[in-house]
């Protein structure tokens, strides 16, 4: 059943955000098709800017051998520019199925309005998660990933750099782990009392723990990277969830790096983890990533709200500025 929401919506229209050259972003006006059977119309509520991945887009650092595996799920446009980017979306049902009408949802979705997308792309919420926060659903999958990459367990050491939303989402999950030792590494002291807020210990770059069973790695920096494997135990696995876009980084891996035995692995979410691949599809991990953010605590890692109306003249400023997570309010 797809319940009719606004009238003449074959010849509706949705505001969209565009990347449109280096350091320029701009809103687009499109036609919004009618939703047919088994589609949605979603009424966005917030969206959610990924500060790292997105400044690349915004930047145009791209590297050209990626950029089909760096699209977003429903990405309009092609790399560099112009480009319809962000996948991280929360609004409500206003057509569609019984079943989501009405239901706050999540979708890998571009910055936009008002969009039509198939069911079977939308997250109900759980109740008691805020749609606020539920813009962090793609960086919670993300970390949530890297530890099935990891292996990670209780009572490990485990030490993560740079503290970032993903670093800190990282360091969230492995402070619930029973008997854990978790430690967040970053320049930045100012991110103590959160850290501390979400189970874990603190420590700069100097005083980072050393001999840890499992390192994240998530600073996208050489001096963040050498502080990971600077902080490996024997044996220890060391997680690479940096995204670099272009240019090449340097890796220590002289020193004792062979005599310890250690292991640099990455972790990407575009693929689930082999060790749950053949029990969770991406609408289960991504409903487990849900649930993991119902946690009041993480609405610390939103620091910066911005009206989408406002987007184009605002954005390049947040992303030349420091911060974590950045929301833009519909």
């Amino acid at each position: 059943m797809v319940k009719p929401a606004i009238a003449n919506e074959a010849s509706a229209q949705a505001t969209a955000l565009w990347y449109a050259a280096a350091g320029e972003c701009v809103l687009n006006t499109e036609e919004l098709p009618a939703p047919g059977p088994g589609e949605c119309l979603v009424r966005t509520l917030w969206s959610g800017i990924s500060r790292g991945t997105e400044r690349l887009v915004f930047e145009g650092r791209v590297p050209e051998s990626e950029y089909e595996r760096m699209r977003a799920p429903l990405q309009q446009g092609a790399f560099p520019f112009p480009v319809k980017y962000g996948y991280c979306a929360v609004g409500t049902v206003d057509a569609g199925p019984e079943r989501l009408l009405g239901r706050t949802v999540f979708c890998l979705h571009p910055h936009q309005d008002r969009f039509v997308v198939s069911a079977d792309r939308v997250t109900p919420l759980p109740e008691g998660l805020s749609a606020r926060r539920a813009v962090l659903a793609a960086n919670m999958e993300t970390a949530l990933n890297a530890h099935w990459d990891a292996g990670s367990g209780p009572a490990d050491r485990i030490v993560v750099v740079g503290g970032g939303v993903l670093g800190l989402l990282v360091a969230y999950i492995a402070a619930r782990l029973p008997g854990a030792e978790v430690t967040l590494v970053d320049l930045d002291d100012g991110r103590a009392g959160l850290a501390r807020a979400l189970g874990c210990r603190f420590a700069l770059p100097a005083d980072c723990p050393q001999d840890a069973d499992l390192v994240f790695h998530a600073s996208a920096s050489a001096a963040g990277l050498a502080t990971a494997i600077g902080a490996a135990g024997f044996e220890a696995r060391i997680v690479e969830l940096s995204w670099y876009g272009e240019g090449n980084v340097a890796t220590p891996l002289g020193g004792a790096f062979h005599a310890r035995r250690l292991q640099l692995i990455s972790s990407q979410v575009g693929q689930v983890s082999p060790s749950r691949r053949a029990r969770f599809d991406y609408a289960r991990r991504m409903q487990a990533a849900l649930v993991l953010l119902e946690d009041e605590r993480l609405d610390a890692l939103i620091t910066d709200e911005i009206a989408f109306e406002d987007a184009p003249t605002r954005l390049p400023a947040l992303f030349a500025g420091a911060g974590l997570t950045a929301v833009l309010r519909y």
